[in-house]
């Protein structure tokens, strides 16, 4: 059975940094694609940025430049790194994966974490 567990998420002054890490079991190896999403309350929610075996990172144009996506295979790990956070960046963040490339393609993830709150005061 697939599970994936988020970690790292907290409170921080603008400006300031954040590292989220999200642990993938039940797979061989890392997923096919992996990605982060968030959602604050009242909105739906938004990729915010994700990593695909085969075309590597991308990001939303909001967090370009101050996240930045690392993978560990050897511990399955997808870490986001988050610099000079915005209160805007304060919501719930959620880490995906998807084994199906199609699917990844179109950023439809099947299996999701309970999500790490991340709160950014200014």
């Amino acid at each position: 059975q697939v599970q994936l567990v988020e970690s790292g998420g907290g409170s921080v002054q603008a400006g300031g940094t954040l590292k989220l890490s999200c642990v993938a079991s039940g797979y061989t190896g890392i997923p096919y694609c992996m990605g982060w999403f968030r959602q604050s309350p009242g909105k739906t929610r938004e990729w915010v940025a994700s990593f695909t075996r085969t075309e590597g990172s991308s990001y939303a144009d909001s967090v370009k430049g101050r996240f930045h996506l690392s993978q560990d295979n050897a511990e399955n790990t997808l870490s986001l790194q988050m610099n000079n956070l915005k209160p805007e960046d304060t919501a719930m963040y959620y880490c995906a994966a998807e084994e199906v490339g199609y699917n990844c393609r179109r950023r439809r993830y099947n299996s999701w974490g309970q999500g790490t709150q991340v709160t950014v005061s200014s």
